[in-house]
């Protein structure tokens, strides 16, 4: 029989210019589908090395600290389990759920995520999930980023999940974001329409592709300025995976805090000393992107009703604009 592998190691090599912060943060943010809560207990379990040495969770990395992480595998679970974890429920029927994910919280179980996951929370919540898919999604219809909070609809049967399935494809939800972006808009409200490829350099980034890639569109209007920050409504017309975070990227408008698309350097304001200072201390508020997936329409599967579910903003947005009106 062949050795099971127990554990799996990462080496990450901070870069230079980096910013110094916490490690769990900057681990968060550079590791796929970890969670800072996971990263915490690695830390505390002696098996994040800094330069070959154990560091504590408030170590704040530094350009060029080489970090070699060493996470334990368990077994993949045969059958997903049940997990009594807190949903957000915005609304319930016996043909679908409307859930208000929170951030940090992955969709449904994946490699070194098989526990914590929104499917783990509903599977407690419910015994009646849509088995349309593999039986690692049971309901799932589409998903957001882990690190993107906001509403989801989940399937309790296949013909449900078979006609929410068919607006999602023909672009018929109603999907209204809304972001904290970098700068001020040249226009109160517009459009990007940009085809988006899979990056060749980075496999889990996705890139501007002027001749390849899949069709794009998202439109945008501006809510609220700041000194150089924008509140925006994002409206999708197509729902790419990473759409808005690289349309708005691409723009030169990057989601404030998001660590992947050049949300995370000062974009705007840097050369005054007050403004970076100011901008540093509100992007270790917002370790994360600011971007709460706020509304959700579509067609009722038995009344053919259009039916429109919405949601507050998260605390650590609505701390983030407390901060910004200042």
């Amino acid at each position: 029989m062949a050795n099971l592998i127990t554990e799996k190691m990462f080496r990450v090599e901070v870069p230079e210019g980096q910013k110094k912060e916490r490690i769990d943060v900057h681990l968060t943010h550079k590791l796929e589908n970890a969670t800072r809560n996971r990263i915490q207990k690695l830390l505390d379990s002696g098996l994040v090395l800094v330069n070959n040495k154990v560091v504590k969770q408030n170590y704040k990395v530094n350009p060029f600290d080489i970090i070699e992480v060493t996470i334990p595998i368990s077994p993949r679970p045969e059958d997903n389990e049940p997990e009594n974890i807190p949903l957000n429920i915005v609304f319930e029927d016996e043909y679908f759920i409307v859930v208000n994910k929170a951030a940090g919280m992955v969709a449904h179980p994946a490699y070194a995520n098989y526990t914590g996951t929104l499917v783990n929370a509903l599977l407690h919540h419910t015994s009646k999930l849509s088995e349309t898919n593999e039986l690692s999604r049971p309901g799932i219809v589409h998903r957001i980023d882990k690190d993107t909070s906001g509403l989801l609809v989940v399937a309790k049967d296949e013909v449900t999940h078979a006609f929410l399935a068919k607006q999602f494809a023909a672009h018929s939800i109603e999907r209204e974001y809304w972001a904290i972006v970098w700068g001020l808009m040249k226009t109160s409200k517009g459009e990007i329409n940009k085809n988006l490829i899979r990056s060749n350099t980075d496999r889990k980034k996705f890139t501007i592709s002027e001749k390849d890639g899949k069709t794009a569109l998202t439109y945008f209007e501006v809510i609220e300025e700041f000194d150089f920050a924008s509140l925006l409504k994002l409206n999708l017309k197509t729902g790419r995976t990473h759409q808005i975070r690289v349309h708005l990227s691409s723009i030169n408008h990057p989601i404030f805090g998001d660590p992947t698309y050049g949300g995370r350097g000062l974009v705007y304001g840097s050369q005054l000393p007050k403004m970076k200072n100011r901008f540093e201390n509100l992007l270790q508020m917002m370790p994360r992107q600011a971007l709460h997936a706020k509304t959700l329409g579509f067609v009722h599967p038995i009344t053919k009703e259009f039916v429109r579910f919405d949601t507050e903003l998260p605390q650590d947005i609505i701390a983030l604009l407390s901060e910004l009106r200042k």
